[in-house]
């Protein structure tokens, strides 16, 4: 029987005081992984810490920073590198502000670039090195399935991820020859608070309850569900560990079959 062994490697997971990013981080832990949380919200952190599995004896740590503010993000790593390399970076961080693309402003652009694809890409330089020298490294992108087919009143998110996923491939051919992987997940509807506030929005939008938009989304997923988290916090434990050491440069969506798109 096929198991996820990850004692030993230590992991950096952004976003990670609730939702996808606390489930994943708790996921990577059962696998025996030392887990990093970093996310905004310190006191949300010192709570998630002490609920972490540690069954193979790891030491959790925390780091409290905000992704917009590179310089106190990177401090904040750069002090738990001290310890040892990060051997695996799950990039993930809250999805923009819902509306139509047109009706962006350009601040709104750039602040999600920022907090996305710049954060990720300001962590990935500093823990390169690390992972280039035990020659095992994970980049993992938790994005959207909209990179492969947009959603409907997510103009700046579109953009954003689809930015990610062009990103992330360009660093898998890069990096492959020092064993390094960069893999995309992308999740469906998924019971988090950003899905809360999609469904509160749409409802208002197309003034109908909240139960008949979740009853409308629900039903153009084939498998009539909305995700668990810890479904896709599976996936990437298994994208995280040597089991998928040859798979690079892919989009895997974890969406109960609603992307139509191949």
């Amino acid at each position: 029987m096929l198991t996820i062994d990850l004692k030993g490697r230590r992991v950096l997971v952004c976003g990670a005081s609730k939702g996808i990013g606390l489930s994943v981080s708790r996921m990577l832990a059962q696998c025996g992984a030392e887990v990093c949380l970093l996310a905004r919200q310190e006191g949300l952190l010192q709570k998630n810490i002490l609920t972490m599995p540690s069954d193979s004896g790891q030491r959790h740590q925390w780091i409290a920073a905000d992704m917009n503010d590179h310089t106190g993000m990177l401090a904040g790593v750069r002090s738990k590198l001290e310890q040892g390399p990060f051997d695996i970076l799950v990039n993930n961080t809250g999805g923009p502000a819902g509306g139509k693309l047109w009706d962006a402003t350009s601040d709104q652009l750039l602040m999600a670039f920022n907090q996305h694809l710049i954060a990720a890409h300001e962590l990935m330089k500093i823990l390169i090195p690390g992972m280039k020298s035990s020659s095992y490294g994970r980049i993992i992108n938790i994005i959207s399935t909209s990179v492969k087919q947009p959603l409907e009143n997510l103009g700046v998110s579109n953009t954003i991820r689809a930015a990610m996923a062009s990103w992330a491939k360009t660093l898998a051919n890069e990096l492959g020859e020092s064993g390094i992987t960069v893999n995309n997940v992308l999740p469906g509807a998924t019971d988090t608070d950003r899905l809360k506030e999609i469904i509160a929005r749409e409802s208002l939008l197309h003034k109908r309850s909240e139960e008949e938009s979740i009853r409308l989304m629900q039903s153009q997923i084939p498998l009539k569900r909305f995700a668990l988290p810890e479904e896709i916090a599976s996936a990437v434990a298994f994208l995280a560990s040597p089991l998928a050491g040859y798979i690079t440069g892919i989009n895997l969506p974890v969406d109960g079959g609603r992307t139509k798109s191949l």
